[in-house]
């Protein structure tokens, strides 16, 4: 897979060369290059916005210097040729695959958080085009022969995007290319977004209903959720397949070394070496947790007896006919 971002702060995309994302580079899994959007700004000042049409505050991001750069990385020329893929932050021990559950990179963390790619209404900040969306599908890049479209899906963060969400993660997961445009200010133009579907599959997306400053922190989120599901990553493919949403469900309580901690000891099950009895368990553990953090997601799980015996101990079911 290769990732491209376009912004204004590259710096801010460091994150990506590290950790496990590093591995994924250093191993030649993906290639990440970061890219200046004031490359293509030609002014002394190098700007890239303007005041908004029809008044209000903040500024907005300009087609006259998106539009170039999204051309650009599209096709990999101009200034967009010239930027160098990104190196791991520090080499790793070729010492073959990860030791499952090692939790050296980190690696463990799921969780069902969400944050925003929202905008700004001080001016000079914000994130995203602020706009709705999303245009993918065929045109332009079809394979005639296979019907797939092999343009790079491009991906605005926005406010007004779809919910991003793990089955979006696993599905980007598999892409050759994906274009992350970080918005500020007050979002981007309009017009880069429709006429960039001329080049790429468009999907605008959102991480959450609350603002950030601008799209780069969003990008870093959506990043390390797609490329951790792309094989090969991760040292132990389990490692996601239990992961919290992939079955619908959160994830239950997880635990380590010392049996007794503080005087906090690790559930016996956990230790009784029956197989079946602790897969039990963590299902009944993730349908607890569920249904007292986040109830609705069980609308779509599929339930089985003991499902629904568990979960009416947690006091539910009065509502779905059991």
């Amino acid at each position: 897979m290769r990732i491209d971002v376009v912004t204004i702060f590259p710096g801010y995309l460091d994150p990506l060369r590290h950790a496990l994302l590093g591995k994924a580079i250093e191993r030649g899994i993906m290639t990440v290059a970061v890219h200046d959007l004031r490359s293509w700004s030609h002014d002394v000042h190098r700007t890239v916005d303007d005041s908004p049409f029809g008044g209000g505050p903040g500024m907005v991001m300009v087609p006259t210097v998106w539009g170039p750069a999204l051309d650009d990385v599209a096709a990999l020329t101009g200034p967009a040729a010239e930027s160098a893929p990104l190196e791991t932050a520090l080499a790793h021990k070729a010492a073959g695959p990860a030791v499952a559950g090692s939790g050296a990179d980190g690696d463990g963390t799921t969780g069902s958080v969400t944050d925003g790619s929202g905008r700004e209404g001080d001016p000079g900040e914000g994130d995203g085009s602020g706009t709705t969306g999303s245009g993918s599908g065929s045109g332009p890049g079809d394979d005639g022969a296979t019907g797939r479209d092999d343009r790079p899906l491009l991906i605005v963060p926005t406010p007004a995007g779809a919910p991003f969400t793990q089955e979006t993660a696993a599905r980007w997961s598999t892409e050759d290319r994906l274009v992350f445009a970080c918005g500020r200010y007050e979002g981007i133009d309009q017009r880069v977004v429709d006429d960039a579907a001329e080049r790429y599959r468009v999907e605008e997306v959102s991480i959450g209903d609350y603002v950030l400053i601008g799209g780069e922190v969003a990008v870093l989120v959506m990043a390390e959720a797609v490329v951790r599901l792309i094989p090969g990553v991760l040292g132990n493919r389990a490692s996601h397949e239990e992961d919290s949403f992939q079955d619908g469900l959160l994830e239950g309580p997880c635990y380590t070394r010392p049996r007794v901690w503080r005087g906090r000891e690790v559930p016996d099950v956990l230790l009784s070496g029956d197989h079946a009895k602790v897969d039990r368990w963590r299902r009944d553990e993730s349908l607890r947790r569920t249904v007292a953090r986040r109830p609705e997601l069980l609308d779509a799980v599929e339930l089985d007896r003991r499902d629904r015996e568990v979960l009416r101990g947690e006091g539910w079911g009065t509502s779905d006919g059991a």
